[in-house]
């Protein structure tokens, strides 16, 4: 991947933030939360009417002991529903068997993906290779059942109106022995002549990393699956779909496991970019018979797809690139970060000729950015706009304090920016009514926003069609929620009765 003047650490910019706001949007939530909201500015326009579900790690320390970094934390599953006008938040942390066991002991008994450690050093932690399931990183709603993602497990299902934990979800059996089953999956809104399907994959790691690939109905059935091997070892976080294809990026990384079995490092801090080695991007078809082929592209390491689609022969895959693996050091502390010596998340668009065999790369957001959001009818399609959380500045790295809205065909930005005192979320994308199954972008963009000013949350409601000018309504919660990781929303209402 080429470089860009905006990937150069500086620390010459003046910060849009101060490091102590930003840090304590990491405190712990231990609390859950029933109320109706009512401490509003603006209007909550009437005709919104469904749940916005977010999750993301609330518990960051137990016992006293802070965890190594808070993608280990526990998931807690949010939700705001919306119905005339008004909004109820209900909070509830996923009752996994982790966290049941760890909150009656009172402290840390498992290790942690990206290094926390049970307390007695190396030697209480070597050769325990049982990691936590944290259920921590999506949820989403989908064939009556509302399911909490980690994708190193099968999905936690939730009761959508109390958010209760109800236990393991096999998908009707088709999971065995907790198998994965990614926190990324993409839904396929399909056509005239092709069914609506949810998509998804698990990994199974080893000498090669086999990849099975879901395709669900609207009833939550796996009507088609197939498995699939990539050589050697594949870090998988997200990948994209068009009608016809998967797209999966392998990020060059190779892993070392020997710290992690010795008890000295997590297994995410035994990663290692390998810049002398190519990003492979996989090409899998839909279709069980159909031959999956490899294309090599410059060393990159992508977290997450925008968006795919098939235009004239080729597959267009818009990703959140960085120029190396933001790699996790054991000795530092996460909330002492800083920022400025780290690249930027940027925004790339790719171009597979599977002809050619050649693949074309371009920048479309030098701005530092992640969480990127498209039209949930749009995806797998070609699409206009695409809307992200992103950075105040307009280079280098930083905290997310704005939303952004690109327009791919005339390269036209809008932002709205939450600095110098909030910090923002994914924006969630929720068409207008009557709006879905149209090309417009009519709608809402809904995103959670850390308010250091009050040590709050607030839900923001910006208007998708002309974010610049600013939320038409904040939420202000009675509290903070720790900064969270996906969500998605559904046009059910799972809140109390008006």
């Amino acid at each position: 991947m080429q470089t860009t003047p905006a990937q150069v650490p500086s620390f010459a910019q003046a910060r849009s933030y101060n490091p102590e706001d930003w840090q304590r949007g990491n405190d712990s939530q231990k609390q859950e939360f029933d109320y109706w909201i009512e401490d509003i500015e603006g209007e909550i326009p009437p005709e919104l009417h469904g749940t916005l579900f977010r999750n993301g790690p609330g518990i960051l320390d137990i016992g006293g002991q802070r965890l190594q970094h808070p993608f280990d934390g526990d998931g807690m599953i949010n939700a705001i529903a919306f119905s005339q006008g008004k909004a109820y938040f209900r909070s509830r942390f996923v009752r996994t068997q982790g966290y049941l066991a760890e909150q009656a002991a009172g402290q840390i008994l498992y290790r942690g993906v990206f290094g926390t450690q049970k307390p007695g050093g190396w030697l209480a932690n070597a050769f325990d290779l049982n990691l936590k399931d944290i259920a921590n990183t999506q949820v989403i709603y989908w064939g009556g059942k509302l399911l909490a993602l980690w994708e190193a497990a099968s999905p936690h299902r939730l009761d959508p109106g109390t958010l209760e934990t109800l236990g393991k979800e096999t998908l009707n059996g088709v999971l065995q022995n907790d198998a994965g089953f990614s926190a990324h999956p993409r839904i396929d809104s399909g056509s005239d002549s092709r069914p609506t399907r949810l998509v998804n994959f698990g990994l199974k790691p080893g000498l090669s990393t086999a990849i099975t690939i879901y395709e669900l109905n609207l009833a939550g059935e796996v009507v088609q699956q197939h498995t699939r091997s990539l050589p050697g070892f594949a870090f998988l976080h997200d990948f994209a779909i068009t009608p016809n294809y998967c797209i999966f990026f392998q990020n060059p990384v190779s892993l070392n496991p020997i710290p992690y079995v010795l008890g000295l490092r997590g297994p995410g801090e035994c990663l290692k970019f390998r810049s002398d080695q190519p990003t492979r991007i996989w090409i899998v078809p839909r279709n069980p018979s159909g031959k999956m082929q490899m294309l090599e592209t410059d060393a990159c390491f992508v977290f997450h797809h925008a968006n795919a689609f098939e235009q004239e022969g080729e597959i267009l895959v818009d990703s959140i690139c960085y120029e190396n693996f933001p790699a996790i050091d054991h000795h530092l502390d996460f909330r002492e970060i800083e920022f400025a010596t780290l690249p930027p998340g940027q925004l790339w668009r790719y171009r597979l000729n599977l002809q050619t065999k050649t693949v074309e790369h371009q920048l479309l957001e030098k701005r530092c950015c992640e969480f990127p959001y498209v039209h949930p009818q749009r995806l797998g399609r070609p699409y206009h706009q695409v809307y992200l959380a992103a950075a105040h500045q307009a280079e280098g790295n930083a905290p997310l304090q704005a939303i952004l809205k690109l327009n791919l065909d005339s390269d036209v930005r809008e932002i709205w920016s939450a600095a110098p005192r909030g910090f923002v979320g994914e924006p969630v994308f929720v068409p207008r009514l009557g709006q879905s199954q149209t090309n417009t972008e009519e709608g809402w963009l809904l995103t959670l926003v850390y308010d250091a000013a009050h040590h709050r949350t607030d839900v923001v409601i910006l208007a998708a069609e002309r974010i610049s000018d600013g939320p038409i309504a904040r939420l202000h919660l009675k509290h903070h929620i720790p900064y969270g990781l996906h969500g998605s929303f559904t046009a059910e209402y799972f809140g109390p009765p008006l």
